[in-house]
């Protein structure tokens, strides 16, 4: 695995953050010998635009208070369908479910090691 500990650390605050505003198929990704660009992706779905918006607010929220990091970037706020939340280091996506399935980024990166991301029993993590 070629992500570094700081950034696993905000990718599991990312992940909890997604969990508990209800996010489903919750996944990371350790991107960064694939793409050079960045370390890690962090996948997941909700089902509506305000959903999407409130997992997106508390990924924000959290990753703020516990790292002092803040997106360098974001994409798609208004779209309704698909955030995209660049910390450099990583990148969170947010999607609903219609979007994850047409763009399929799980598939694209099913080759890259999967990021445990410490989710409680029962959460949505694949």
């Amino acid at each position: 695995m070629t992500v570094p500990d700081n950034v696993i650390a905000e990718l599991r605050t990312a992940a909890h953050a997604a969990s508990e505003k209800l996010a489903t198929n919750i996944s990371g990704l350790d991107v960064g010998e694939r793409l050079g660009i960045t370390d890690a992706f962090l996948i997941c779905s909700a089902p509506s635009e305000r959903q999407i918006n409130a997992i997106t607010d508390e990924i924000e929220l959290k990753v703020k208070q516990e790292h002092g990091s803040s997106p360098l970037r974001r994409e798609g706020k208004d779209s309704g369908t698909w955030v995209l939340l660049d910390y450099g280091h990583m990148v969170v996506h947010i999607q609903n479910e219609e979007q994850r399935s047409l763009y399929g980024l799980d598939r694209l990166y099913a080759d890259v090691p999967v990021v445990d991301l410490d989710l409680a029993p029962g959460s949505e993590q694949v």
